[in-house]
């Protein structure tokens, strides 16, 4: 774990296990509580054409119940129209096609009910692993690319600075005297897309959905210091106290200039260039402290990706 303070101007290299020490009586320590599910599916083109992979994003927020937006390979060959063919008897067909390669799946018959349908998705979907690892996903990995305090389905990635807990870790910081509270904001695509000029000239990213208790809220203002776990708490709970919805979706995208409303340090994991979530390192920690200790990062040989290392703001 790179420590980085930044009234300080500096920063120095500890062990994730030391990091309850950073916590105090009156911190609060802000979790994502997502879970990833299973939302990549093999089937085959009905006809007998070929196979199909289709990667769930999110269920479409136009469309009836069954519909959910979807990468699908070869996009190029799938049209409106075409039907796929999935195990446990469970059939889509593409409906729309959308921006980025994306298209509109709707799922037919019962699988419309989504009760149903996470059924299937638990039965037949796979794990959808990061690109870089090159291996096929195993029956483990439903509970290794998960949080510890993963409770609401609907990821397709995890929130990765909080893969770095355990139960031990998480009753550390309870002892430290830091209050412990759950925002849920559901990963997805746009959060790991690479920025583009779109995005630079809307100023929003991909919209995610979020939600947040009263109580948590509550527990948050009380604290005299939110130490959020990752940039998606991050995202999550600043879209809270600037609008002060405590259910919706966020498109927020938190570069250098954003002044922060709630957060005042964040543990995260270390970011691609090009990046929205780099840049909102860049936000909190200041554009040259965090490329001087990116380069220390790189230099020192620590881990970056999911399963990589990770960086506390102090």
């Amino acid at each position: 774990m790179l420590v980085v303070y930044r009234k300080e101007n500096r920063w120095e290299d500890r062990a994730f296990r030391e990091f309850p020490g950073f916590l105090a009586p009156g911190d609060c320590l802000l979790l994502n509580d997502t879970k990833v599910f299973p939302s990549r599916l093999h089937g085959q083109r009905a006809g007998g054409s070929g196979p199909v992979e289709v990667f769930l994003l999110h269920p479409s927020r136009v469309g009836d119940a069954g519909c959910w937006e979807a990468l699908v390979r070869p996009g190029r060959r799938m049209r409106v129209g075409d039907v796929v063919n999935f195990a446990w008897d469970l059939q889509g067909e593409i409906v729309a096609r959308g921006e980025s390669g994306k298209r509109t799946i709707r799922f037919l018959a019962d699988a419309s009910d989504p009760a149903i349908l996470r059924q299937a998705l638990d039965r037949i979907g796979h794990v959808p692993l990061p690109p870089y690892i090159k291996r096929a996903d195993e029956e483990e990995d439903r509970e290794r690319y998960q949080t510890v305090y993963a409770r609401e389905s609907g990821s397709v990635a995890a929130p990765t600075a909080g893969l770095h807990f355990t139960e031990a870790i998480l009753d550390k910081c309870r002892s430290a005297g830091a209050e412990i509270a759950t925002i849920t904001l559901h990963v997805g695509l746009g959060t790991f897309q690479p920025l583009d000029a779109s995005h630079l000239e809307s100023g929003r990213l991909h919209p995610e959905q979020y939600w947040i208790t009263a109580s948590d809220i509550a527990r948050l203002r009380k604290a005299s210091r939110v130490v959020a776990a990752g940039t998606t708490s991050v995202r999550g709970i600043e879209t809270v106290y600037s609008t002060g919805v405590l259910r919706g979706e966020t498109g927020l995208f938190i570069r250098p200039g954003y002044r922060f409303e709630a957060v005042g340090a964040m543990l995260t994991n270390f970011h691609l260039p090009q990046s929205s979530l780099l840049m909102l390192v860049c936000a909190l920690a200041g554009e040259e402290l965090t490329m001087a200790a990116y380069r220390h990062a790189v230099e020192s040989r620590y881990r970056f990706y999911s399963y990589g290392d990770c960086m506390l703001i102090v």
